[in-house]
């Protein structure tokens, strides 16, 4: 069976546990990159996969490794390492989906920024897959809390993120300690060659899976997404059916389930929705087609099968409710507009975990998708007050009252009410208990920390560039701070042969700051500055003090240029103050700016020394 045959999840080898949560969820068809990969990681091989994200790789190596596990064995028997926290969370919670009818199955997420006990708890009940990062796992390891003796599959995911961070020495070593029989999957968009040479050293006779990224959509397609975690997406969603101009719509969602759901929701709220899935029968579809086409129905709520080669003239919008599993799916979706040179508009909704997916399917489709306005109160407001003076305006074009003039004439003269009393009564009548105006005015958190997360990464990408530039053994000038930002010293440097990338992972991962937080990186020979928010808390520099990168403590200081300019001699800054420490004088704690919670509500956490390079054995 070749990849251009497989349709559907059920022609698969997969187990009938797995093949069930599938449908509950709602997939259908397995992405290009799932349908390679399933069959061959079923067969027990080592595989390589070079595709970006989005293109539905855990599910391509999650569901096979699933349908193989031995649910007896305790020990873990399939490790995932991932390059962030956010992406261990994932793909643990991914494969918990996944196993929901596996009984007795367990996964544990283990990163850094957590308390070790919890971790060690669950590690001795017994877990069967571990997602981590490479930092934390190395530590369980080194501490003999996590056992790998029994380890049949370990995956690694995004390996050239690991690569950048800093971790592939971690990788290796990790891998050195790892049952010569296991199985192995790499994962990687871009494969440069420190990952082939960890391909070739440690995978067995690899299959090589390539998928390259369609770029299908059309000009006249205006994308547009809306971050949903401010307002609630069925008030996000109704809020955009009353203000856009639409003729009809597709709403896409993810699960069966759901489609009903929401379209009894909307119906609810005056629309004329119907539902269509996997489930619902041909001739019912080809119905609610059909009405869709002729103006008696104006929304379809939808799973991406049932939609396939639908082509209404009508539509109009695309609304992807629930983010897509895969880019290729995006593609398809918005395809329903747009069609034979009309234009058309695809509005996304996306959740602040799901960023990635974003970013790949603007990488997919070689277009920026704008951050939509959604509608302020009062525009809903102005709209609903001009549809009801409609209403009134339609009603009055009916020649034919019955008898209702006669009554509210009768009603008028017997009670000595006036008319524009008599008319506000009615209309309360007819609107019933649903207020005709919102109350309620628009939550702009959602927004506002988009746009604040929007510049945090403008920031990143300017300092990743700045790390591009040559080493410079004198040191580059310090560039001036940004705002928002203090400058911190660092007793690790170009002499210790530290990378950019050694200190962004260590503080990311084993720090519990994200790492777009981390501004620019000046490495000098003996010591390093990097730039970091304001108002850093005490626990967490702490914290940061006892972090070990390249055989060094950092140990964390607040960088005042003004003070040690003054005392600094031909060496360079803090040169003086260097050999002091060493001579054990001269340890003053780093100024506590902050009396306060830390904006960036990192969690407190108490850390060990973690080396973020290949670590010398030692006793625990």
């Amino acid at each position: 069976m070749t990849t251009d045959t497989v349709t559907a999840f059920n022609q698969l080898a997969l187990s009938k546990p797995i093949l069930k949560a599938l449908d509950e969820i709602g997939y259908e068809t397995p992405s290009p990159i799932q349908a390679e990969t399933i069959p061959l990681l079923l067969d027990g091989k080592d595989i390589i996969g070079q595709a970006q994200t989005g293109t539905g790789k855990t599910a391509a190596f999650a569901l096979p490794l699933l349908s193989n596990l031995d649910l007896t064995q305790k020990d873990p028997q399939i490790m995932v390492l991932a390059p962030t926290r956010e992406l261990a969370i994932q793909v643990a919670e991914a494969f918990q989906t996944y196993a929901k009818h596996i009984k007795g199955f367990h996964v544990l997420p283990i990163y850094g920024g957590q308390d070790y006990r919890g971790q060690i708890r669950s590690l001795e009940r017994g877990v069967h897959v571990v997602v981590g990062t490479p930092g934390r796992v190395m530590d369980h390891m080194r501490r003999g809390t996590l056992k790998l003796g029994k380890l049949s599959a370990l995956v690694l995911d995004e390996a050239d993120e690991m690569l950048r961070m800093g971790f592939i020495d971690d990788v290796e070593w990790i891998l050195e300690q790892t049952p010569a029989k296991r199985q192995i999957a790499l994962f990687s968009a871009t494969m440069p060659i420190q990952i082939r040479r960890i391909a070739t050293k440690y995978l067995k006779n690899p299959e090589q899976i390539t998928i390259k990224t369609k770029t299908t959509t059309v000009d006249t397609i205006r994308q547009r997404f809306w971050p949903v975690s401010g307002v609630h997406k069925l008030d996000a969603l109704t809020r955009i059916l009353e203000a856009e101009d639409f003729d009809a719509m597709i709403i896409f969602v993810r699960t069966k389930n759901s489609t009903v759901e929401l379209a009894e929701k909307l119906e609810a709220r005056g629309y004329a929705a119907e539902a269509i899935n996997g489930d619902v029968v041909q001739k019912l579809r080809e119905r609610s087609i059909e009405n869709l086409k002729n103006g008696k129905l104006d929304i379809l709520v939808a799973t991406d099968v049932a939609a396939r080669g639908l082509d209404v003239p009508r539509i109009s919008h695309v609304v992807n409710y629930d983010v897509p599993h895969d880019t290729e799916s995006y593609v398809h979706r918005i395809g329903r507009t747009g069609r034979a040179g009309r234009k058309g508009d695809a509005i996304l909704f996306v959740a602040p975990r799901e960023k990635r997916m974003l970013q790949a399917i603007e990488r997919a489709t070689n277009q920026k998708i704008s951050l939509m306005e959604l509608p302020s109160t009062e525009k809903i407001n102005d709209k609903r007050i001009e549809k009801f003076k409609q209403r009134i305006t339609d009603a009055l074009s009916t020649e034919d009252f019955g008898l209702f003039p006669q009554m509210i004439e009768e009603y008028q003269q017997e009670y000595n009410v006036p008319a524009i009393e008599i008319a506000a009564a009615l209309a309360q009548l007819l609107q019933g208990d649903t207020p005709l105006l919102l109350q309620n005015k628009l939550h702009k958190s959602a927004k506002e920390s988009w746009d604040k997360n929007e510049k945090s990464s403008g920031r990143k990408e300017s300092s990743r560039e700045s790390r591009k530039e040559p080493r410079d053994r004198a040191a580059r000038k310090d560039a001036p701070l940004e705002e928002g930002m203090d400058r911190y010293r660092i007793e690790v440097g170009h002499n210790h042969d530290v990378m950019p990338g050694n200190i962004v992972g260590a503080i990311a991962n084993e720090a519990n700051i994200e790492s777009k937080f981390i501004g620019r990186i000046n490495i000098h020979d003996e010591y390093s500055l990097v730039d970091l928010p304001k108002d850093m808390p005490k626990e967490m520099l702490n914290e940061l003090k006892n972090v070990w990168v390249s055989g060094q403590q950092l140990k964390i200081s607040l960088f005042e240029k003004d003070k040690s300019t003054k005392k600094s001699d031909t060496r360079g800054d803090f040169e003086k103050r260097t050999d002091s420490d060493k001579r054990g004088a001269g340890k003053g704690k780093p100024k506590d700016k902050t009396k306060s919670k830390s904006k960036l509500s990192i969690k407190k956490s108490a850390k060990k020394k973690v080396r973020t390079n290949r670590p010398k054995p030692h006793k625990v």
